[in-house]
């Protein structure tokens, strides 16, 4: 089971902190579409390193597929074959609102955004004509000049985040992988993600290695009761902050936590963020989160996942130095080998 961490921050720290992470032993860095460009740090880190590199996730309904299939065609060469594309549809007052966005049917448009990915990435290598015709996509222009250069590697797998039903089948049905959101539980994961996936890979007679699974999991680290409060505080309120919103309550309905999610959405609504920590109580906490020292980190981490995934994302929302992730990191390997 590999291990990636996020990288973030001013592009021109970007090598520094890729070069950091490699050091402390990640096999991989994925980046998230925030208040910076989702795919430029890429660049950085697959120049400047040789770990995997992957977006988790990148918006794909405001891009252009011919846009992303360009972008995966050249980070592939860039890394030389160490590359992701990881695709998300986000929620519709973003992608209207936001981004001034088409939101129609995301899970058919998504899956169009895939198809003519790979349609385009197929013209490239084959050197067929390009003729993708969907309901929202249609692409049939390709002229030499457009074409870019060859490379030795194939076109990068394409992981798709998804966290219901419609889109965690179609992740089994065309994606070569399914990103799991920070916001759950093996008990979801286990009842309702794993089975919603394998419903999609059976439909169109795929296998289940066709599709591998990649949690990105909130893990509370310490080594000391100094390290212990400050993370903590950061992973309660990381947690609270998932927990206010409404699309995520599916998994705390299933613990019976429902009630959870609207006091903590009322509380934000009043602008009381300063308490919504307390609302994630222990058990809340232990079953979401991953807590403990890097042994007791990297003994369940690997009961957790080393049965259902390839690779694992470490979010670690508070302050820690590299030697905390350092450790993390050397644990889950000794636990899920």
């Amino acid at each position: 089971m590999k291990v990636d961490f996020g990288v973030h921050g001013h592009l021109a720290d970007v090598p520094d902190r890729a070069r950091a992470l490699e050091a402390a032993g990640v096999d991989g860095v994925f980046t998230f579409e925030a208040s910076s460009d989702v795919f430029l740090p890429l660049a950085l880190v697959a120049e400047h390193t040789n770990l995997f590199c992957y977006s988790n996730v990148a918006l794909a309904l405001p891009r252009s597929p011919m846009h992303l299939a360009y972008l995966g065609h050249d980070l592939q060469r860039l890394s030389e074959g160490r590359t992701a594309l990881g695709l998300g549809s986000q929620i519709r007052p973003h992608i209207e609102k936001r981004f001034s966005a088409r939101w129609d049917r995301p899970v058919g448009q998504m899956r169009e955004v895939i198809e003519s990915i790979r349609a385009i990435h197929h013209c490239w290598k084959s050197g067929e004509q390009l003729d993708y015709r969907g309901e929202h996509y249609t692409f049939t222009l390709m002229t030499p000049m457009f074409v870019p250069q060859p490379h030795a590697w194939d076109p990068p797998p394409i992981w798709l985040g998804a966290l219901g039903p419609q889109m965690t089948r179609l992740a089994g049905e065309v994606a070569d992988g399914i990103l799991v959101h920070p916001f759950h539980t093996r008990r979801f994961l286990e009842e309702v993600t794993i089975p919603r996936l394998e419903d999609g890979i059976e439909a169109v007679g795929r296998s289940r290695d066709d599709v591998v699974v990649i949690p990105t999991v909130v893990t509370c680290a310490y080594r000391d009761e100094e390290e212990r409060e400050r993370a903590l505080r950061g992973v309660r309120m990381n947690l609270a902050f998932y927990g206010s919103t409404p699309a995520y309550r599916a998994t705390l309905e299933m613990h019976g936590w429902g009630e959870i999610q609207v006091e903590l959405n009322r509380l934000t609504k009043e602008g009381r963020w300063d308490e919504i920590p307390a609302c994630i109580d222990d058990e809340v906490l232990h079953t979401i989160a991953v807590v403990g020292t890097p042994a007791e980190i990297g003994r369940e981490m690997a009961a957790r996942y080393r049965d259902v995934a390839a690779r694992v994302g470490l979010s670690m929302p508070y302050q820690h130095g590299d030697d905390l992730l350092t450790e993390v990191v050397s644990e889950i390997r000794v636990a899920s080998s």
